[in-house]
C-alpha cells in the first residue's frame, strides 16, 4: 500500500478539528509536517502527533520532496497564492472551503492542476454529514413527489465578536464565504446550477463583515432557499423539503464537529457520526389520500469519506467526490450573490 505523505499549511480551528484528526484516521496517509507559528498550537500539535515535524514557513512544506499532498487551511485570502505555489512545485493540493476569494483565481488553479496532471480538490466536508446524507436519501426515494421548495439553514447564536479574521474587513471574510460556501455547494450537488440568484446580505451585529444571508436560488419549478445568521437563539430546521406529496423536516446540526472539538476521533469513538434518535427527521406525506408520518433514521455522518476518496484518487485514480469545478461554481454564485445584494435585484447565473 502506497503511503501518502501530507503537509498541512495552517493549524487553527479548521486544521485542528476538521483536517488533521481525520487524515490521521486514513490508512495509507501520514501527516509529515504542520506549519504553524503559534507557540501554543505548536505544542498542541506535537502532543497530539508526536512524529510530526512542526515548521514555521509554508515553503518548508511546499519545497519538501517527500510531501505528496499539501492541505491549505489558512485564512481565505491566502488559499489562492499558497495553492498555486504548491501546484507549481508539483504537489497535489486540497484547499479548505471556500476554494478561493474570486472565480478567476479558482479557474486559474484548476487549469494549472490540469496542465500538470495534479490532484486538486476542495474540502466540502458538509457533503459527509448526517443531515445532508439523509436528505439525499429522502430525495432519491422520490417519496416527496416533485420537489417545489427546499430550505437549508445554518444558524448560530453569537451576539459578540471573537476577534477572528472571518469578522474583519479582509478578502473572503464574512458568513457568506464561511457558511454560504457549504450550503451553496450542497445545492449544486443536489440540483445543479440555478437559473437566477437573489441575495439579501446583512451585518446584523454591527461588525465589519456580513453575518447574515438569505439567498434564493431559482431552478425550473424549484426554489432553493439558503440562509444563515449569527443571531438565531432558537434554531429552526436545518433542512425543510416541500414536494407534491408532502414535507420532510430535519433539525439538529451534525455531531462530528462537537466530537472532534472534544478530542474524539473515528478511531477512538464507536458508532462514529451516528445521530441520537431525537435528531432524526420527520416525513409527512399523503399515501392513498391519508396522512402518513414516519421518522427517518439519520444516515451516519463521516468526514473520513472525503479523505479516503483523496487517497483512492491519488493511488488508484478514483473519481473525485468533490470536483474543483463544483467549487468554482460555488465561488461564482457567491460573487453573483454579492452583486445581487448590492444592486438589490435578481441576477442570472453565468454559465461560461
Amino acid at each position: 500500500m502506497k503511503n501518502i505523505q501530507v503537509g498541512i499549511l495552517g493549524y487553527g480551528m479548521a486544521g485542528q478539528v476538521f483536517h488533521a484528526p481525520i487524515i490521521n484516521c486514513i490508512t495509507g496517509m501520514t501527516i509529515k509536517s504542520i506549519r504553524t507559528k503559534n507557540p501554543y498550537w505548536s505544542s498542541v500539535a506535537k502532543e497530539r502527533y508526536p512524529g510530526v515535524t512542526i515548521v514555521a514557513e509554508s515553503n518548508e512544506i511546499i519545497d519538501d520532496p517527500e510531501i505528496d499532498l499539501v492541505i491549505v487551511v489558512t485564512p481565505n485570502e491566502f488559499h489562492y497564492p499558497l495553492a498555486k505555489e504548491a501546484l507549481l512545485a508539483g504537489k497535489n493540493v486540497v484547499v479548505d472551503k471556500p476554494f478561493t476569494v474570486t472565480s478567476t483565481e479558482a479557474l486559474e488553479l484548476i487549469q494549472l492542476a490540469s496542465e500538470r496532471d495534479l490532484l486538486l480538490s476542495v474540502y466540502q466536508n458538509r457533503r459527509f454529514v448526517a443531515d445532508f446524507r439523509t436528505v439525499e436519501k429522502v430525495i432519491k426515494s422520490k417519496r416527496l413527489g416533485r420537489l417545489v421548495e427546499v430550505t437549508m439553514n445554518f444558524d448560530r447564536f453569537r451576539n459578540d465578536f471573537n476577534g477572528n479574521w472571518r469578522e474583519d474587513d479582509v478578502p473572503g471574510s464574512g458568513i457568506l464565504y464561511d457558511l454560504g460556501s457549504h450550503l451553496i455547494d450542497q445545492s449544486i450537488y443536489l440540483f445543479g446550477l440555478p437559473e437566477f440568484i437573489t441575495a439579501d446580505l446583512r451585518n446584523q451585529r454591527g461588525g465589519k463583515a456580513n453575518d447574515y444571508f438569505d439567498i434564493r436560488l431559482d431552478y425550473p419549478g424549484l426554489k432553493v432557499n439558503v440562509r444563515s445568521g449569527m443571531l438565531v437563539k432558537i434554531p429552526g430546521p436545518v433542512f425543510k423539503l416541500n414536494g407534491t406529496n408532502g414535507t420532510f423536516e430535519k433539525f439538529g446540526l451534525d455531531i462530528q464537529e462537537g466530537a472532534l472539538t472534544a478530542g474524539l476521533t473515528p478511531n477512538t469513538q464507536a458508532h462514529w457520526g451516528e445521530e441520537p434518535p431525537e435528531q432524526y427527521g420527520k416525513l409527512n406525506i399523503l399515501v392513498n389520500n391519508e396522512d402518513f408520518i414516519e421518522t427517518i433514521k439519520s444516515e451516519p455522518g463521516d468526514y473520513r469519506l472525503y479523505y479516503q476518496n483523496i487517497y483512492d484518487a491519488l493511488t488508484h485514480k478514483n473519481k473525485l467526490l468533490v470536483n474543483p469545478l463544483d467549487a468554482l461554481n460555488t465561488i461564482k454564485i457567491i460573487e453573483i450573490a454579492l452583486s445581487s445584494n448590492e444592486k438589490k435585484r435578481t441576477l442570472p447565473m453565468t454559465k461560461d
